[in-house]
């Protein structure tokens, strides 16, 4: 499937000229970050250590890196992509695997168990703690397709889907429901596919509005905040929007994957682009339709590289 056809098919709408993509992504990586990656690891396959179109990432505080593929194994590496013999799945995946990772305050793994309507929490060790939802429905604490889940201090749950419903649920530390927000379109506060979310230092909730072409940004109340990207493929502008993290530092930066521009682009907390790193093709340093991206302890990216089988780890 070309990259066209693909995102035709996941938004229901033309994509980007694959010309105009490439053509705009030629110089990327010049801009802010090395334009080469300090590693690249991964090998295609379904034995433990290999991958098969990786789709989510997380890293705890111990930088031990969560990997989710295709083949819906959940697998666990260290920041240099060794693989520490941990890998487990989901109690079930016939009809698909979980698409959204994230880690807890108490270091805790949260997998959005997209296809079965529920939240489901790991310890490290692959150990099920506790389950939230799991009714299929649109109505208070009931889901449709979970594409992402974050925890905040609080312990309150902000889950995001897809499909039939459009909307975030905010769920109390017992899994209680608090309140939900959103609807489908692409007015302010409405969404087209949200696809990923993060918590920034402020205590604001940021959101990938995928097929909006843009970051939405709310207050953990549902208020919304700012707003900012366009469809292109020029700085400041989006395409698809697959995933996003906070760095580290005083001031830390956000970085937003692009599955469309095949690149990582790197913004403020307010929206004003500091660069991009990427664009299309295999060699080291280029993406393929890459979905996810995590931040480590010492504030290196990694970047995952779905349609290579591959984690590639930068400064940016």
């Amino acid at each position: 499937m070309t990259p066209t056809r693909s995102l035709w098919s996941r938004c229901g709408r033309l994509a980007l000229p694959a010309l105009a993509v490439a053509l705009a992504t030629a110089l990327a990586g010049c801009h802010g970050g090395r334009s080469r990656p300090n590693l690249v690891w991964g090998k295609r396959g379904v034995q433990g250590g290999a991958l098969v179109k990786p789709r989510a990432i997380a890293i705890d505080p111990s930088d031990r890196l969560y990997l989710v593929d295709w083949t819906a194994r959940i697998q666990v590496y260290d920041r240099d992509g060794k693989f520490l013999d941990k890998s487990w799945t989901t109690p079930d995946y016939r009809n698909g695997r979980p698409s959204g990772l994230s880690i807890d305050p108490a270091g805790n793994l949260i997998v959005s168990d997209s296809h079965y309507h529920c939240v489901r929490i790991y310890s490290p060790d692959g150990e099920l703690l506790r389950t939230l939802g799991g009714t299929k429905g649109n109505g208070p604490g009931e889901f449709g397709y979970i594409a992402d889940t974050v925890c905040d201090a609080d312990g309150n749950f902000y889950i995001a889907e897809f499909y039939d419903t459009h909307r975030i649920t905010k769920l109390d530390r017992d899994g209680k429901f608090i309140k939900s927000w959103g609807a489908p379109g692409s007015d302010p506060g409405q969404f087209a596919r949200i696809r990923a979310m993060a918590l920034g230092p402020n205590g604001n909730l940021y959101v990938a509005d995928a097929c909006n072409h843009r970051i939405q940004v709310f207050t953990r109340d549902g208020e919304l905040v700012r707003l900012w990207g366009t469809a292109g493929s020029g700085e400041g502008e989006l395409s698809y929007p697959y995933d996003l993290a906070f760095g580290r530092g005083e001031k830390p930066s956000l970085y937003v994957v692009e599955y469309g521009n095949h690149r990582v682009q790197k913004f403020t907390p307010e929206g004003e682009s500091l660069g991009t790193w990427g664009g299309p093709g295999v060699e080291p340093g280029r993406l393929r339709g890459p979905w996810a991206l995590a931040v480590d302890s010492r504030g290196q990216v990694h970047v995952v590289d779905s349609e290579n089988d591959r984690i590639q780890r930068i400064d940016f």
